[in-house]
């Protein structure tokens, strides 16, 4: 389900978000796992309340429209739903850390994983699940 309420987001701006959820999560399995919650953070933000509340993607929109390497405008709706699984994800990774339970690899990797494909090749796991579920679930209006 496309969203016209809220501001389209930057593709190029998008794929460098997935390139730092990619960094962090490649530096907490290295052996620094307390920037899980810093994810967790990001992905709440900009997942439940929108990109154009994260300083963050506001700060790199900014820089990166100066340079001209924005990109083009894509619909935030599919991007949120990602966003809100980044939330969860780091945030179990993060409990399971602060639990010494090693599971929190986990989701680490998983992010890992999905962020590449984002950044190295612009294929959106979530983006993809997103569609595939408005396709055979669509709402009901009215």
């Amino acid at each position: 389900m496309l969203r016209f309420d809220i501001p389209p987001v930057n593709a190029n701006v998008v794929r460098f978000e997935a390139f730092i959820t990619f960094v962090v999560c490649l530096i907490a399995l290295l052996g620094f796992p307390h920037l899980l919650p810093v994810l967790a953070l990001m992905g709440l933000v900009r997942g439940f309340f929108g990109h154009n509340k994260c300083p963050s993607h506001r700060l790199f929109t900014k820089i990166m429209t100066g340079m001209n390497l924005a990109g083009t405008k894509e619909n935030a709706g599919a991007k949120m739903f990602a966003n809100k699984l980044l939330f969860i994800a780091a945030t179990v990774a993060s409990i399971l850390f602060y639990s010494a339970n090693d599971l929190w690899k986990v989701p680490a990797i998983v992010l890992v994983v999905f962020s590449t494909l984002e950044w190295a090749f612009s294929f959106c796991v979530a983006c993809w699940a997103y569609g595939f579920w408005y396709k055979f679930f669509p709402p009901k209006m009215g």
